[in-house]
């Protein structure tokens, strides 16, 4: 599995110290809630209090400086198909998604399985300082202020085995409140899956909110994830399971069709979908279109994952 060729940034070296400071009397205050780092059991009342907290969330490194797509924007034109097919489904029905209580199963090639809380998995994220806030160019595309940890730490937490070659993620499956899942679009529940070396990518991130506040139904709420060098329908939303596996997972979409869309999807203007050009984009709330950017910007920092490979081959 090829290393990082960069530096992990510090968190002292990218957080103002007022805020760190701030940030650490949460933190104690949390560790003291919380019976520690490994969370036993949560005091009633301190359970969500990383939800408060998402605002002091430090900068990543590799955020862009880029301008922001506004928060209607982001939270009014979506792909969820779990809702409907149309950009404003997730909007208007995503209230009946049920998040509270929400849990992950992790599973496969791994040394610690099971099933755990949400609140336990994002606020010993907190206790060991992995929350960030990662401002970058999503898919289609839009500038999100996601908020969460990097998925790597997660995984490490649970000790992949040297079987786990690939990372396969699922939706949550409940056709009652999710209305597009009475629908044959595709074999539901949705599922999508990574590389095992693109999952520890410190890219990659599980996100539990955007612009300060809790993760909105309607983008993947309670946790997602967020791949920023490829396409958005990778960044499977609503996750209830993890599984670590050896042989390759198949995606939704390239189960539907495989002929447009691969399991890779990693944006690049050199490879077309069969209906349509994929060289120019069109930024959310811009007029116009725009270059489409090799893997969205971030080739500096993901290009050497696919060293040696046809990309037009392995789209």
């Amino acid at each position: 599995m090829p290393r990082y060729a960069y530096p992990r940034p510090s968190r002292r070296e990218i957080t103002p110290e007022s805020l760190y400071r701030n940030r650490r009397r949460f933190l104690q205050q949390s560790a003291l809630l919380g019976c520690g780092a490994a969370l036993p059991g949560l005091w009633p009342g301190a359970a969500y209090a990383w939800k408060e907290a998402l605002a002091e969330a430090p900068a990543s490194a590799f955020s862009t400086d880029e301008s922001l797509t506004s928060l209607d924007d982001i939270t009014s034109y979506n792909n969820f198909y779990e809702f409907g097919t149309r950009k404003r489904d997730p909007s208007d029905w995503a209230h009946y998604l049920q998040t509270d209580p929400w849990s992950v199963r992790i599973e496969g090639e791994v040394g610690k399985p099971g099933e755990f809380p949400l609140d336990e998995i994002v606020r010993a994220a907190w206790l060991e300082e992995r929350i960030y806030r990662l401002r970058c160019v999503e898919g289609w595309s839009m500038v999100i202020p996601w908020i969460g940890f990097e998925l790597r730490e997660l995984l490490e937490y649970h000790q992949p085995t040297a079987d786990a070659d690939y990372v396969a993620l699922e939706t949550l499956y409940d056709p009652d409140n999710l209305r597009g899942q009475r629908r044959g679009i595709i074999d539901w529940p949705y599922r999508e899956g990574l590389r095992l070396d693109e999952a520890m990518h410190p890219l990659t991130l599980l996100a539990v909110g955007l612009y300060d506040k809790p993760m909105p139904n309607q983008n993947g709420a309670p946790i997602r994830l967020v791949v920023p060098w490829k396409y958005g329908f990778k960044s499977i939303k609503s996750i209830v399971k993890i599984r670590l596996q050896k042989e390759r997972p198949v995606s939704s979409w390239e189960a539907d069709a495989p002929e447009e869309y691969g399991f890779y999807a990693n944006v690049n203007p050199n490879v077309d979908h069969p209906r349509w050009s994929q060289a120019r984009e069109r930024r959310i709330g811009e007029s116009g279109r725009r270059e489409t950017l090799l893997f969205n910007g971030y080739e500096e920092e993901v290009a050497h994952l696919y060293e040696g490979m046809d990309l037009e081959e392995h789209f």
